[in-house]
Protein backbone atom coordinates (compact mmCIF):
# COMPACT_ATOMS: atom_id res chain seq x y z
CA UNK A 1 0.00 0.00 0.00
CA UNK A 2 1.52 3.50 -0.86
CA UNK A 3 0.26 5.20 2.17
CA UNK A 4 0.30 2.89 5.58
CA UNK A 5 0.70 5.42 8.25
CA UNK A 6 -2.49 6.68 10.30
CA UNK A 7 -1.50 10.60 9.69
CA UNK A 8 -0.78 9.84 6.17
CA UNK A 9 -4.24 8.79 5.33
CA UNK A 10 -5.32 11.69 7.33
CA UNK A 11 -3.69 13.77 5.34
CA UNK A 12 -5.11 11.84 2.32
CA UNK A 13 -8.60 12.49 3.01
CA UNK A 14 -8.11 16.04 2.49
CA UNK A 15 -6.71 16.12 -0.31
CA UNK A 16 -7.83 12.64 -2.47
CA UNK A 17 -11.05 11.32 -0.54
CA UNK A 18 -11.51 8.96 -3.65
CA UNK A 19 -7.85 6.88 -3.28
CA UNK A 20 -8.46 7.76 0.21
CA UNK A 21 -11.39 5.72 0.07
CA UNK A 22 -9.84 3.20 -1.74
CA UNK A 23 -7.30 2.47 0.50
CA UNK A 24 -9.36 2.64 3.69
CA UNK A 25 -11.22 -0.54 1.57
CA UNK A 26 -8.05 -2.13 1.45
CA UNK A 27 -7.12 -1.40 4.92
CA UNK A 28 -10.22 -3.30 6.51
CA UNK A 29 -9.94 -6.32 3.87
CA UNK A 30 -7.14 -7.21 5.23
CA UNK A 31 -8.40 -6.58 9.11
CA UNK A 32 -5.20 -3.52 9.36
CA UNK A 33 -7.40 -1.73 11.91
CA UNK A 34 -4.41 0.02 13.44
CA UNK A 35 -3.59 2.04 10.93
CA UNK A 36 -7.54 2.90 9.64
CA UNK A 37 -8.30 6.16 9.88
CA UNK A 38 -11.01 6.00 12.42
CA UNK A 39 -12.73 9.86 12.42
CA UNK A 40 -12.41 10.25 8.59
CA UNK A 41 -13.91 7.00 8.51
CA UNK A 42 -16.56 8.36 11.21
CA UNK A 43 -17.49 11.31 8.81
CA UNK A 44 -18.05 9.18 5.95
CA UNK A 45 -20.00 6.57 7.50
CA UNK A 46 -22.32 10.00 8.80
CA UNK A 47 -22.27 11.46 5.23
CA UNK A 48 -23.69 8.37 3.83
CA UNK A 49 -26.34 8.04 5.97
CA UNK A 50 -27.37 11.70 5.22
CA UNK A 51 -27.01 10.67 1.30
CA UNK A 52 -29.42 7.98 1.88
CA UNK A 53 -31.87 10.06 3.98
CA UNK A 54 -31.82 13.06 1.51
CA UNK A 55 -32.26 10.63 -1.34
CA UNK A 56 -35.31 8.88 0.40
CA UNK A 57 -36.74 12.63 1.07
CA UNK A 58 -36.33 14.50 -2.72
CA UNK A 59 -38.02 11.38 -3.90
CA UNK A 60 -41.34 11.45 -1.94
CA UNK A 61 -41.13 15.21 -2.79
CA UNK A 62 -40.73 14.46 -5.94
CA UNK A 63 -43.99 12.20 -5.93
CA UNK A 64 -46.10 15.02 -3.57
CA UNK A 65 -45.33 17.26 -6.66
CA UNK A 66 -46.55 14.76 -8.90
CA UNK A 67 -49.79 14.46 -7.33
CA UNK A 68 -50.61 17.57 -6.88
CA UNK A 69 -50.06 18.25 -10.30
CA UNK A 70 -52.01 15.66 -11.43
CA UNK A 71 -54.97 16.64 -8.68
CA UNK A 72 -54.86 20.42 -9.27
CA UNK A 73 -53.06 21.81 -12.25
CA UNK A 74 -56.15 21.09 -14.19
CA UNK A 75 -55.05 23.60 -17.10
CA UNK A 76 -52.11 21.06 -18.11
CA UNK A 77 -53.75 18.00 -16.91
CA UNK A 78 -55.41 17.02 -20.26
CA UNK A 79 -51.74 17.34 -21.98
CA UNK A 80 -49.23 16.14 -19.08
CA UNK A 81 -51.25 13.74 -17.05
CA UNK A 82 -49.83 10.40 -18.46
CA UNK A 83 -46.25 12.21 -18.17
CA UNK A 84 -46.79 13.02 -14.39
CA UNK A 85 -47.85 9.15 -13.82
CA UNK A 86 -44.90 7.99 -15.26
CA UNK A 87 -42.57 10.35 -13.46
CA UNK A 88 -44.52 8.96 -10.40
CA UNK A 89 -44.04 5.57 -11.46
CA UNK A 90 -40.16 5.79 -11.50
CA UNK A 91 -39.93 7.88 -8.50
CA UNK A 92 -42.05 5.11 -6.36
CA UNK A 93 -39.89 2.15 -7.74
CA UNK A 94 -36.62 4.42 -6.79
CA UNK A 95 -38.35 4.98 -3.59
CA UNK A 96 -39.34 1.52 -2.69
CA UNK A 97 -35.57 0.25 -3.63
CA UNK A 98 -33.65 2.79 -1.56
CA UNK A 99 -36.38 2.34 1.84
CA UNK A 100 -35.47 0.84 4.79
CA UNK A 101 -37.58 0.32 8.21
CA UNK A 102 -35.04 3.13 9.56
CA UNK A 103 -35.73 5.51 7.03
CA UNK A 104 -39.17 5.30 6.52
CA UNK A 105 -39.53 5.79 10.48
CA UNK A 106 -37.21 8.99 10.10
CA UNK A 107 -39.29 9.73 6.88
CA UNK A 108 -43.17 9.52 7.76
CA UNK A 109 -42.47 12.35 10.55
CA UNK A 110 -41.13 14.62 7.87
CA UNK A 111 -44.04 14.18 5.31
CA UNK A 112 -45.92 17.36 6.13
CA UNK A 113 -42.70 19.84 5.47
CA UNK A 114 -41.67 17.69 2.76
CA UNK A 115 -45.36 18.44 1.43
CA UNK A 116 -45.13 22.67 2.25
CA UNK A 117 -42.08 22.65 -0.20
CA UNK A 118 -43.44 20.87 -2.59
CA UNK A 119 -46.82 22.64 -2.68
CA UNK A 120 -44.42 26.07 -2.75
CA UNK A 121 -42.72 24.03 -5.89
CA UNK A 122 -46.34 23.67 -7.30
CA UNK A 123 -47.58 26.76 -6.53
CA UNK A 124 -44.58 28.39 -8.14
CA UNK A 125 -44.47 26.54 -11.56
CA UNK A 126 -48.14 26.34 -11.95
CA UNK A 127 -49.72 29.68 -10.70
CA UNK A 128 -52.08 28.53 -8.54
CA UNK A 129 -52.51 29.78 -5.24
CA UNK A 130 -50.60 28.16 -2.18
CA UNK A 131 -54.53 28.48 -0.54
CA UNK A 132 -55.76 26.34 -2.94
CA UNK A 133 -53.71 22.58 -1.24
CA UNK A 134 -54.74 21.38 1.71
CA UNK A 135 -52.76 22.52 5.17
CA UNK A 136 -51.35 19.07 5.52
CA UNK A 137 -50.23 16.50 3.66
CA UNK A 138 -53.55 14.66 2.27
CA UNK A 139 -51.53 11.99 0.91
CA UNK A 140 -51.05 8.91 3.29
CA UNK A 141 -47.06 7.41 3.30
CA UNK A 142 -49.00 3.98 1.87
CA UNK A 143 -50.42 5.97 -1.12
CA UNK A 144 -47.10 7.49 -1.52
CA UNK A 145 -45.95 4.18 -2.52
CA UNK A 146 -49.04 2.15 -3.42
CA UNK A 147 -48.40 1.43 -7.38
CA UNK A 148 -51.61 3.06 -9.81
CA UNK A 149 -52.72 4.65 -6.81
CA UNK A 150 -53.39 8.41 -8.05
CA UNK A 151 -55.51 11.31 -6.37
CA UNK A 152 -59.30 12.11 -7.83
CA UNK A 153 -59.37 15.28 -9.95
CA UNK A 154 -62.34 17.19 -11.21
CA UNK A 155 -61.72 16.12 -14.32
CA UNK A 156 -64.48 13.73 -15.61
CA UNK A 157 -63.51 13.11 -19.46
CA UNK A 158 -59.80 11.25 -18.48
CA UNK A 159 -58.51 8.49 -16.52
Amino acid sequence: MTISTKNKLQELYQSDDYLWLQQTIELLKIKDFKNLDIESLIEELESLGRSEFNKVRSLSRQIIIHLLLLEYWEQEYEQNYRHWQAEIIAFRDDLSHGLTTTLKNKLIPELDSIYKVAVSFVSQKTGLSESIFPAICPYSFEQLLEDNWYPKNNLSCIN
